[in-house]
């Protein structure tokens, strides 16, 4: 029963405010861009920096957690993209999907009420790994003229490099400014999911095959992989455990916001992340379970 108490205690938070972001949708229908845009320009990347500029965060210690995150983007793309062809489908609209997951919105707030404050760190490592990648690799995928410096990923790389920089000069901010700086921070996990469920709210069902293929596939090769590179990565519990969520999590919102963008078949990638993040619900306790401190 403790258990079953923590996993409840882990999701019924994250899906009530989800919920409290759907309902609010469907009695006003709010235009988020400007929100979401103020989340990622502001908010996440001073939580980055809150994160990488603690003095007691040694970079050095999560190494072998951001290469094996690295390993998980890659090698998911490698697992599922045969496996998308031999479907009929674009790997443009089925790779990116599987490959970019909801370390932000997702990741992040189940990391906190999973594991406590010792395991965001790791998450917030894994997060950058997640969107540096996906501003890189998941835009080129796109589009082979497209920039790696541009306007979304600007302000999260600023963030990190200030924050390293802070943390490998041993700069201790005043108490009053760092504080400041994490109510900041705090801010952008529960807008983050309100974000969601926003989403998910004005997306509609549609293309149900590709995006059950989706659902399956997403935490199927996350896991796999996880448990796969342990053995070599030797990560210490708690952070085989924030990987083990990190393997789990399914497609980012932002696939969605990317594949608009680029016109790349916006309505079946929205019908692939609204599909995989209600399907979560029944996956993320399952990796809850396979958590060694959990």
């Amino acid at each position: 029963m403790d258990v079953f108490e923590r996993i409840l205690g882990t999701m019924v938070p994250v899906l009530l405010i989800v919920a409290v972001g759907a309902a609010y949708a469907r009695y006003r229908n709010p235009d988020m861009r400007v929100t979401n845009q103020i989340n990622m320009d502001l908010f996440v990347p001073i939580l980055i920096f809150s994160s990488f500029s603690d003095a007691q965060f040694e970079l050095i210690a999560y190494t072998d957690l951001a290469i094996g995150g690295l390993l998980v983007i890659l090698g998911s793309g490698v697992l599922v993209w045969p496996i998308g062809r031999l479907l009929g489908y674009d790997y443009r609209t089925f790779v990116p999907p599987v490959m970019f997951t909801n370390t932000g919105n997702l990741g992040l707030p189940l990391a906190l009420l999973a594991f406590g404050e010792a395991a965001l760190p790791g998450m917030v490592v894994l997060f950058v790994i997640e969107m540096v990648s996906h501003f890189t690799l998941g835009f080129y995928m796109l589009d082979r003229r497209a920039r790696v410096i541009n306007d979304l990923s600007i302000p999260t790389l600023i963030a990190t490099a200030a924050a390293l920089s802070v943390n490998l000069l041993g700069i201790e901010l005043p108490s009053m400014i760092d504080t400041g700086i994490d109510f900041l921070g705090d801010i952008c996990i529960p807008l983050m999911l309100f974000a969601l469920g926003i989403r998910i709210a004005t997306v509609k069902w549609n293309d149900l095959p590709i995006a059950l293929w989706c659902s399956a596939l997403t935490p199927l090769t996350g896991l796999i992989l996880v448990f796969a590179l342990q053995p070599f990565l030797q990560l210490e519990p708690m952070q085989f455990s924030v990987f083990i969520l990190f393997g789990a999590l399914p497609p980012a919102v932002l696939n969605f916001m990317v594949a608009e963008r680029y016109n790349q078949e916006p309505a079946k990638v929205a019908s692939m992340v609204l599909i995989s993040n209600m399907a979560s619900a029944i996956v993320i306790p399952i990796a809850l379970l396979l958590s060694p401190v959990f």
